[in-house]
């Protein structure tokens, strides 16, 4: 059987890279990037754009990812 993604959060260790999925006005959005902090009502995602404090009680799915790919290194200008 698979936990409940508020769950899931709260058993994973501070650092992992996850996504999660949650409910905002209008809708759903995701957060991308390292788990910073929780406690019993949120927890903090800080991704390329900042950190993203999501409510548990909104969260829809998480998980898990690995890390980022490398970046790929800028391609030579043979007009130069």
């Amino acid at each position: 059987m698979t936990r409940p993604p508020a769950e899931l959060l709260a058993s994973l260790p501070l650092g992992t890279r996850v996504v999660v999925r949650y409910r905002i006005e209008g809708g759903l959005t995701d957060a991308l990037g390292n788990l910073t902090a929780r406690d019993s009502a949120s927890c903090t995602i800080e991704g390329r754009q900042g950190d993203v404090v999501v409510p548990l009680s909104a969260v829809t799915a998480a998980k898990p990812v690995p890390p980022p790919p490398p970046r790929r290194r800028p391609r030579a200008n043979p007009d130069r």
